[in-house]
């Protein structure tokens, strides 16, 4: 098989966490690691992290102008800073996200302007996918709204992007298992400390 062209990462990690009551959301450790560590853990290529600094995990930080603003923002603020041909957008809060979930990506992408995780219900998580870098920031300079639903699906007659839908492997249901409560936070850190995942 021919070797995939490089891909970078940009990770949204700047949120308001409003529903874990404003806490330091990707600073919350999980299974022995803070859960942005355990994203970067996951993330090819150049790591862009679009939130505040911090020691750990090494990356490149950058802040979406205003901070706060929104996902749409914070991505085109991350893409800036894209080295590579193909861009990996990923959530600062995703625990079980591993390499080989954004290999599967990378390569249902090929061919297309992207890829993207659907959930069990068959629901886009327009932050688990990879798009060609090119084409992410032409999209995010044209777009003026802010829901990454709005930038990635179609407007009127037009579709921005042809991307592929892809589902998690077997047995890797909870790839794309987001930490948006503290309730999904202790689940997460059950599993993780009974190794049932």
């Amino acid at each position: 098989m021919e070797a995939l062209e490089e891909c970078d990462s940009v990770i949204l990690a700047g949120g308001r966490a409003s529903r874990m009551g404003g806490a330091d959301k990707p600073g919350q450790e999980v299974g022995g690691a803070t859960l942005l560590e355990r994203v970067a853990a996951a993330a090819p290529g150049r790591v862009v992290v679009v939130g505040p600094p911090r020691e750990s995990p090494h990356a490149v930080y950058v802040r979406e102008d205003p901070p706060g603003s929104g996902p749409v923002p914070a991505l085109r603020a991350g893409a800036a800073e894209v080295r590579a041909p193909w861009t990996a957008v990923l959530a600062g809060d995703m625990p079980f996200l591993s390499a080989e979930h954004v290999t599967v990506l990378r390569a249902a992408a090929e061919g297309r302007h992207g890829a993207v995780m659907v959930d069990s219900e068959g629901r886009e998580q327009w932050l688990l996918g990879v798009w060609r870098t090119g084409r992410l920031r032409a999209a995010l300079e044209a777009y003026p709204g802010v829901s990454l639903r709005g930038l990635f699906e179609a407007r009127g007659c037009i579709r921005p992007f042809d991307y592929a839908r892809v589902r998690p492997p077997e047995g890797a249901e909870l790839a794309a298992f987001d930490c948006d409560t503290p309730e999904d936070l202790a689940r997460a850190r059950e599993l993780l400390r009974d190794k049932t995942y």
